[in-house]
């Protein structure tokens, strides 16, 4: 079972559903990548299924991944937008998992967003998702300390960082070993686990990115198996590489994995940590 721990779907922009502004720039390829055109790449690519994380341009809406789910829910699953900012969003955390396909929601503090998680802004959020047992994908490339406080302040909160942590853009891009020893430490919270996703746009070599695999192994030992989620980002590197050369890189280079801790890496483990049966 191959499982995508992070892809981003999303529908062209529409006046009756127009983007936040900006959004167009924001965007990560010209064209949508709906989830019509995502499942052939999924098959010629080997990938069984995907976790939708709608991105930010087109504002808090969940609906085209919640078709996806619908229509395919063999394959795709959501970790859903959220608008924190909301007075009323508190009230949707008890039935948010009731949604098909939903597994939990999906935080970004940047652009706009990035003060949120140190200004007061997300704190109510982590006590109403522990209550609600919703789990958390969580990006926060300027404040990756922050993920300790609130792994550490509410145990039964399950917390998927983004990225191994790392910064996507701006002056720590590529400050890879720093910013992993900043998060290293949040593998005793048994409540944290670590996507390693969109590797190849943390590398300074090209494929099969070797630069990169200290650093993995390192996640890996430190956080297990069982809570490390391979993922591709896909269409954040503009097309640059295709799908099967994601799987490919975990599948067949990095040969200090076990066969068995590939399989957890690859999808059970995940499949695990969200209860998506």
């Amino acid at each position: 079972m191959i499982v995508d721990s992070q892809l981003h779907l999303w529908a062209e922009e529409t006046s009756e559903r127009p983007w936040i502004a900006g959004g167009k720039q924001r965007a990560h390829l010209p064209e949508a990548l709906t989830w019509q055109r995502a499942l052939p790449l999924m098959d010629e690519a080997g990938i069984d299924r995907a976790i939708i994380v709608p991105p930010t341009w087109p504002g808090d809406f969940n609906d085209h991944a919640l078709e996806a789910a619908d229509r395919h829910p063999d394959r795709f699953a959501i970790m859903g937008r959220f608008a924190i900012e909301n007075p009323d969003a508190k009230q949707l955390l008890p039935n948010w998992k009731r949604q098909k396909g939903m597994l939990g929601i999906r935080v970004a503090f940047n652009h706009e967003k990035t003060s949120w998680i140190v200004d007061g802004t997300a704190d109510w959020l982590w006590r109403a998702a522990q209550d609600a047992d919703v789990p958390i994908m969580i990006f926060a490339p300027d404040a990756p300390e922050q993920i300790g406080r609130i792994a550490c302040d509410h145990p039964r909160l399950r917390l998927i960082v983004d990225h191994m942590g790392l910064a996507t853009r701006g002056p720590e891009f590529k400050r890879v070993g720093p910013r992993i020893d900043i998060i290293a430490p949040f593998s005793k919270y048994p409540n944290v686990a670590v996507k390693l996703s969109a590797v190849p746009g943390f590398s300074s070599e090209p494929y099969p990115f070797k630069d990169m695999t200290p650093h993995l192994r390192r996640l890996i030992d430190l956080y297990g198996p069982q809570r490390c989620f391979w993922g591709t980002d896909l269409t954040h590197q503009r097309g640059k590489y295709p799908y099967r050369l994601y799987r490919d890189h975990f599948d067949g280079e990095l040969a200090f994995l076990a066969a068995s801790d590939r399989k957890l890496i690859m999808g059970e483990a995940i499949l695990k940590f969200l209860d998506w049966k």
